[in-house]
């Protein structure tokens, strides 16, 4: 049944090679011209998980906290202190500059010059707050008494520390963004930081001040500017490659052709991209270029059994067609697997690995017809020789005597060495992988070097201001109208108190340490004062003044909220902090209060591991079995099953083991390496498993089957590793970190998953059919009879 479909499918598609390379032809210059308006697109709440607890907390009380997608804005003076009428004029102008950018929304902005920073003091006349900078203050007005004026009320207001630094050489602009502009439009993060570096940080930073920026839209455009290089690494890995491919084949044209075929189903990925409203990631910029070296294995495949043809005397078109019928079967198994891989990621509730997943099942899917239709169609109109014929004969007679020495782990005694080794290697990857991260390593920006711009100014903040960069925002739910509960103020403040001990808890601010000094200030500013008051009108009274100070209470105080601002974001520091959390509401619950975690921006990074660690097992488990069903369904056989999955679990877990030896965390960026290593890996194991099954129908002893099956797949596929774990090696070098990470775990990847498919499958083959033996002849599926 099989084998009839595929010799239907070879012969039309090789009966219409005019109307198969025409359409093909077409369809790529309609998509190239979609291809073209595609557009890096990034977004904020496309990274938050759906549905997850603490999205659900951020979204419900987001018009009361603090808004998790915010930039900060840093004026620090070179040499001396902001207290000059030159500093604070140029940290009036940059407020200006930045009320002014697209998305911002202004009434919640904060600086020094902004009316949202008042000073709270007792007065003859009672309670009085008033701007830190009166509104009658401008630049031009600014004199030594009213800077010293200033500079008292900075202190008293308590914002050394918050919007002035620590030496008090800088100064403190915090604005939060809306996703979506007035004009209705979703905010475009690339050119937002282009507005970033050349209306604030090229207009205003100097000899004398330094302008400091960093936040999601500055990290996302840094990275998208870092991802525009991405094209000259992939660029040199295309060099590479080609030279590579030229070498194994001694053909221009085929090298052109291997090629072309993989960058057509790019195009094609592209332009269906922009076809259905999609844009690309900078997070998912790497992942078409993976897509494509999927394909480039493919075709080195194609490849080498079209020239093996020629070298044994088939002409062009029966060399091609040979090509098509006999790598269909396994090509077919190969993508489709790499296909499911990829479709498993929308386990993951999170849109932008949605839109990843989306992504690259396009490109794989493209594969499919590119890969294994147009390549050998096209092979079949071109012309060679027989000086060819007879070169390609002699390279294929000297690469055989390297691959016999592969057939020495297929011998009885050495396959039972080989497994046990395979087996000690796979129970030392699993313990020592067992600590291994989900969620970022280190501080900063994970996707930057920590030389960057942005890390350098993340770091030199971070350092000068109480407040962290990192926050995550805890809220307490409690009655409507407790405002005058105390009870509630208490809570709240024994949590706070229990908080600051926290390690990776850099400083707290919540609804009691408010409620503190406003006591404090309306009595006197007598340092006895500084606590929660036990008397209900009090606690009343003081709670709506906490509630023009948005972020901490709403207004019946049925939601009052604590802000952990953390040292770092690394994964250790979050969970650290929310099992801390957890453990204190366990063991101080009052009744009618309950703690909901957790909004801020640490709180969305949490929601994100989370949803990541609960989605990673779940995912490689349907990986696996869609690779089992695929298998089955074949070759109907529990040993090919084996052979091709127990080598690929294998080499997973030593690629988890790499990742925790240097420190490379699970997330967005690493989730889908690990899915496309497992797409690659299975390549290699499919393509040597399909021949042995040929040779074996051709009734050969499974030790000479093996030997002739890696013979003559064995050399494509060591060259089909080492050629794309070079090409992905020279990514180490880009300024983008998480690139140059992918680098390393990619070339890793593919290097250890070929040594598990040229060692430890042939070993298991052999051993399965020693402890097996088949009681029924092997039959091939697709057509080896060319």
């Amino acid at each position: 049944m099989l084998n009839k479909l595929v010799t239907r499918t070879e012969n039309w598609f090789f009966s219409h090679r005019a109307l198969t390379l025409g359409v093909l032809l077409v369809l790529t210059a309609v998509m190239a011209f979609f291809a073209v308006q595609l557009r890096m697109e990034a977004g904020f709440e496309k990274q938050m998980p759906v549905g997850h607890e603490y999205i659900k907390t951020f979204q419900q009380y987001k018009a009361e906290l603090f808004g998790a997608n915010r930039i900060t804005v840093v004026v620090r003076a070179r040499n001396g202190t902001i207290w000059t009428k030159e500093g604070l004029s140029r940290l009036h102008d940059v407020t200006q500059a930045v009320t002014f950018l697209p998305g911002v929304d202004r009434p919640n902005m904060q600086s020094l010059w902004t009316p949202n920073s008042f000073v709270t003091e007792i007065t003859e006349e009672g309670l009085r707050a008033d701007p830190v900078i009166s509104g009658a203050i401008t630049p031009e007005s600014l004199t030594p008494e009213i800077i010293d004026g200033i500079r008292r009320g900075t202190n008293q207001g308590g914002f050394i520390g918050q919007l002035v630094s620590r030496d008090e050489r800088g100064a403190m602009i915090t604005a939060e963004l809306n996703e979506m502009t007035p004009d209705g439009k979703t905010i475009d993060y690339v050119a937002f930081n282009r507005l970033l570096e050349k209306d604030i940080r090229s207009k205003f930073e100097d000899a004398n001040y330094e302008i400091q920026i960093i936040g999601f839209a500055k990290q996302t455009g840094d990275i998208a500017d870092g991802a525009s290089g991405v094209l000259v690494f992939c660029s040199i890995a295309l060099l590479l490659t080609g030279l590579a491919v030229y070498w194994y084949c001694h053909s221009v044209r085929l090298t052109v052709l291997v090629i072309l075929c993989s960058l057509t189903s790019l195009i094609w990925q592209f332009g269906a991209l922009r076809l259905i409203g999609y844009g690309l990631d900078p997070l998912a910029v790497l992942v078409p270029f993976l897509v494509f070296a999927i394909g480039v294995s493919h075709g080195v495949q194609q490849i080498n059994f079209f020239v093996r043809g020629l070298s044994r005397g088939l002409n062009v078109m029966t060399a091609a067609r040979a090509s098509f019928s006999g790598l269909l079967i396994p090509g077919v198994l190969a993508l489709v697997t790499a296909l499911v891989s990829f479709v498993t990621l929308l386990l993951v509730p999170i849109p932008m690995i949605h839109e990843l997943a989306i992504t690259a099942s396009l490109g794989v899917g493209f594969k499919i017809v590119t890969n294994l239709i147009m390549l050998p169609v096209t092979l079949s109109c071109l012309k060679f020789d027989q000086a060819f014929a007879e070169h390609a004969d002699k390279k294929r007679a000297q690469r055989i005597r390297w691959t016999k020495t592969l057939s020495f782990f297929a011998k009885p005694k050495a396959s039972l060495i080989t497994i046990f080794v395979a087996a000690l290697v796979f129970g030392v990857s699993i313990y020592e992988s067992r600590n291994r991260i989900v969620g970022t390593l280190e501080p900063g920006a994970p996707e930057l070097r920590s030389e960057a711009r942005f890390n350098r100014d993340a770091t030199s903040i971070a350092g000068s201001f109480d407040i962290g960069l990192d926050w995550i925002s805890v809220v307490m739910e409690s009655p409507h109208d407790s405002c005058g509960n105390p009870a509630v103020a208490d809570f709240v403040d024994d949590y706070t108190s229990h908080m600051r001990g926290v390690p990776g808890v850099a400083s707290v601010n919540s609804y009691s340490t408010e409620i503190r000094k406003i006591n404090e200030g309306q009595n006197e500013g007598y340092p006895k004062m500084h606590v929660v008051p036990i008397d209900g009108g009090n606690d009343a009274s003081i709670s709506t003044e906490v509630g023009r100070i948005r972020g901490h209470a709403n207004a019946d105080c049925s939601m009052t909220a604590v802000h952990l601002y953390l040292t770092d974001h690394k994964a250790t520091t979050l969970k650290t902090v929310l099992a801390e959390t957890k453990s204190f509401d366990a063991e101080n619950h009052v009744a009618g209060i309950h703690i909901r975690l957790a909004a801020g921006n640490a709180g969305v990074l949490a929601a994100i591991n989370d949803e990541l660690e609960q989605s990673e097992l779940p995912m490689l488990l349907y990986v696996y079995l869609a690779i089992v069903l695929l298998v089955f369904v074949v070759y109907r056989d529990f040993r090919a099953m084996l052979a091709c999955c127990l080598p690929l679990t294998i080499g997973t877990f030593i690629g988890y083991w790499f990742m925790e030896y240097f420190q490379i965390g699970l997330t967005v960026a690493t989730l889908p390496v690990m899915v496309l290593a497992v797409g690659i890996g299975v390549d290699y194991a499919f393509y040597i498993y399909n021949r042995l099954t040929l040779h074996l129908a051709q009734g050969d002893g499974i030790h000479v089957a093996m030997e002739r099956a890696l013979e003559f797949e064995g050399m494509a596929t060591i060259f089909t590793g080492l050629t794309l774990a070079i090409g992905v090696a020279t990514w180490s070098f880009s300024p983008l970190k998480f690139q140059a990470d992918m680098g390393k775990l990619l070339s890793f990847m593919f290097v250890t998953n070929l040594v598990m498919a040229l060692t430890a499958l042939p070993a298991l083959v052999v051993l399965l059919e020693k402890l097996f033996p088949r009681r029924s002849p092997v039959r091939a599926p697709g057509l080896f009879a060319h």
